[in-house]
């Protein structure tokens, strides 16, 4: 019995118009090839499984194909064959990662100035060229600078930083792209067409979506998801071979952010974590659907009716402010970054999500009473930890001693502490506060700011601010995370999120974005101070 040969190896394409996904590439060496204006040395980059390998190989039947050089290699001449088969004499592959040194380049260059066996052109592909010692790229530039007409090389890489500008410059560049989901998508569905292999469309979606631009890494979780479904692809199968999350948990989670529902918004978050569902994928996944639905409100044509929960995403559309689209899918963002350092994934998917919450704008604060707002719970709502608004700046005088005053962050900037008692103060929260007694406690974590010295500093402040003594305590536990350090964390951060959402909605940056497939360096970007 035969053995049964993945796909990926499979369906190789064996020539340019089997290709997918890399059109600019294929067009610029087809003209190439027809108008035999040929180059000695060839460079193609791009991240793994893009097809760099593939359209070296096809490259070199072009070039050898017994038909002559051409485009169009017949596939069916001993050449093509044994291209094929990875048999072809004058076909050499040589993988850069595992021959480093400068004794096997020269070697391979020596053998380079012999006329090849029987074919028009000796080959050389060199995989991951990057890897090499700066002593094999020496040796290899000077062939490269005076290249034997016979010789052809191919040299593709993942990492085209770490070349040389000395051996770059002597190279014809093709920068291979990450082909597109849909491409792949279809792709993937043309092959089990012809395996005779059932699917559904939203399972290749998934697949094509975890491959991440690379088909090679499709055609791999195809074979996987072809044996995990026993011989049939189905969305439920794919998402549990991939531990994708349910897409169900992340379209109630904004749907109740659209209603200001904190506590469904935490509900759901226990179900994810009560069924063990990965918190990373979350909100990676929450990232896309985000955009989809950004997509949904700005161009509703790139979003197609046979989209999976199409009728969702656009119901999300219209319920969502496009500006708290763009807001939320930042926060996803920051969020997953900074899952590695919240205290565990759950409190950090949930911080995340609390985030979202409170950065939303209050226009809809009048409207949480009526019949459509969510259902008054017994346990408190997550809504009322939205940031405070800030009282007006205000002096109590010394006579109005029983006035309460309800904000101690603002009490705190105007005591004008310096140095470990200003961070004492503002490490506080307020339990108890009025013109006669302020009680404040302080986190575990900062318990060591404590000492006797610091709290006189910030006792002697209190009582020349009220121009009498002031009853100060303080005590060491649990604060619900409205001291003044944090309220300014917030601050910045929402600052921060808003502008990097106004660079990105700029029309300039978005242009700048699409014609010239520029990146936008979000660290550099700071609000401005006003």
């Amino acid at each position: 019995m035969s053995q049964t040969q993945v796909l990926a190896r499979k369906w190789r394409p064996r020539n340019f118009s089997e290709l997918t996904g890399q059109e600019h590439v294929v067009r610029a060496l087809t003209n190439a090839l027809e108008q035999n204006r040929l180059h000695h040395a060839y460079l193609l980059t791009g991240t793994r499984g893009v097809g760099k390998t593939t359209i070296a190989r096809i490259l070199a039947k072009s070039l050898n194909c017994e038909t002559g050089v051409t485009a169009t290699p017949c596939g069916t001449c001993a050449a093509c064959l044994q291209i094929d088969a990875g048999s072809f004499i004058d076909l050499i592959e040589l993988d850069a990662a595992s021959n480093t040194q400068v004794d096997n380049m020269r070697e391979l260059l020596e053998n380079a100035l012999y006329a090849p066996t029987g074919a028009r052109y000796k080959i050389y592909i060199i995989d991951e060229v990057h890897m090499l010692s700066k002593s094999a790229f020496n040796a290899m530039l000077k062939t490269l600078e005076e290249p034997p007409a016979h010789v052809k090389f191919v040299l593709a890489t993942t990492d085209p930083q770490k070349i040389p500008i000395t051996v770059l410059s002597r190279c014809l560049q093709f920068n291979l792209k990450q082909i597109p989901q849909t491409q792949i998508a279809g792709h993937l569905k043309h092959i089990l067409a012809q395996e005779n292999i059932p699917c559904d469309t939203p399972s290749l979606q998934l697949v094509a979506r975890a491959a991440q631009g690379s088909m090679r890494d499709a055609l791999s979780l195809l074979d996987q998801a072809i044996a995990f479904g026993e011989g049939k692809i189905e969305e439920a199968g794919v998402r549990d071979m991939l531990g994708i999350i349910d897409q169900g948990y992340l379209f109630d989670l904004l749907e109740a952010l659209a209603r200001r529902d904190g506590v469904k918004l935490l509900s759901l978050a226990d179900e994810m974590e009560a069924q063990c569902l990965p918190f990373d994928s979350a909100l990676q996944d929450l990232a896309a659907l985000l955009h989809r639905i950004a997509l949904a409100q700005t161009v509703p044509q790139a979003i197609s009716e046979d989209t999976p929960e199409y009728a969702r995403i656009v119901a999300l559309a219209k319920s969502l402010a496009p500006d708290d689209v763009q807001l939320f899918y930042q926060i996803a963002l920051h969020g997953r970054r900074d899952l590695s350092l919240a205290p565990d994934e759950y409190a950090g998917f949930t911080m995340t999500l609390l985030r979202m919450l409170t950065f939303m704008p209050d226009d809809l604060a009048t409207n949480r009473q009526s019949p459509q707002a969510a259902p008054v719970s017994s346990k408190p709502s997550v809504i009322a930890e939205k940031k405070p608004q800030a009282a007006p700046e205000q002096t109590i005088p010394p006579e109005n001693t029983t006035a309460p005053l309800l904000d101690w962050p603002q009490l705190s900037q105007q005591l004008k502490l310096t140095g470990m008692a200003k961070m004492l103060a503002h490490h506080s929260e307020a339990k108890i506060i009025t013109g006669e007694k302020i009680e404040l406690c302080v986190p575990d974590v900062h318990k060591h700011l404590l000492e006797k010295k610091y709290q006189d500093k910030i006792q002697a402040a209190l009582n020349s601010y009220f121009g009498k003594p002031i009853t100060l305590n303080f005590s060491v536990g649990s604060i619900t995370g409205l001291t003044p350090v944090a309220l300014q964390q917030r601050e910045e951060e929402e600052k921060q999120t808003n502008a990097i959402a106004a660079i990105e909605r700029d029309p300039i940056v978005q242009e700048l974005i699409e014609q010239f497939d520029a990146k936008l360096i979000v660290p550099s970007i700071k609000p401005i101070e006003k």
